[in-house]
């Protein structure tokens, strides 16, 4: 199943804007070893994500910059996420070992509920599978909700899908998958190490604690 048909955007009142990626279905987790959850081998030829510097202002950038009596060569670059074919994709997934993002937790992380990820994981592991439109939407400073099975809890998996799910930009090109629930359901300390990685099947964020702080 395509991950961006498991994209449907909502406007959270009428002057949010703000995303859901959210399952579109009533699903039910299966661990990554059963056939219907194993994630399928990446394609050749497959897209990634980057960013589009562009350089030249818009003619009516222009414009308006000749009315402030400013030149437009002090006019910000824009950018914008593009798609580019990738040469080099990552590794298939090993179902045994699907973490590919890993995190050794630190105060903020815990404190704030907002665990803080770097911008290549996010490129590489995250954005790889999302619509143009919804990764544009969150490094522009939108949030996107989400949801998260967390697989920690002895009793098995648990889903978090509420206004405290949510991915978005973070400070100075980091990102930020918020996750207050699971720190205070998991008891989460700094120092622990947690695994995450996005499941294109279901369209949600799998997430465990790995190791525990000593």
């Amino acid at each position: 199943m395509n991950t961006v048909r498991l994209m449907k955007k909502y406007f959270l009142g009428k002057k949010s804007h703000n995303y859901q990626i959210w399952p579109l279905f009533n699903y039910k987790y299966h661990p990554p070893e059963c056939n219907s959850l194993t994630p399928l081998p990446f394609p050749s030829g497959v897209m990634k994500k980057t960013f589009f510097y562009n350089f030249f202002p818009t003619k009516a950038e222009e414009e308006e910059a000749a009315k402030a009596g400013s030149s437009s060569a002090n006019l910000p670059v824009r950018r914008e996420v593009i798609e580019i074919r990738d040469f080099y994709p990552p590794p298939e997934p090993d179902p045994a070992n699907p973490w590919r993002i890993k995190k050794v937790v630190n105060n903020t992380d815990v404190l704030t509920g907002k665990l803080v990820l770097l911008h290549n994981d996010v490129f590489e592991h995250i954005f790889r599978f999302w619509s143009l439109e919804i990764c544009n939407q969150v490094v522009n400073g939108n949030k996107v909700y989400v949801a998260v099975w967390d697989l920690t809890p002895e009793g098995g998996p648990v889903q978090y899908q509420n206004e405290s799910i949510y991915f978005g930009k973070g400070p100075r090109e980091t990102y930020i998958l918020g996750w207050l629930d699971v720190v205070r359901n998991d008891r989460v300390r700094p120092r622990d190490e947690v695994g995450l990685y996005w499941d294109q099947k279901s369209g949600t964020f799998h997430m465990k604690i790995l190791r525990r702080a000593v």
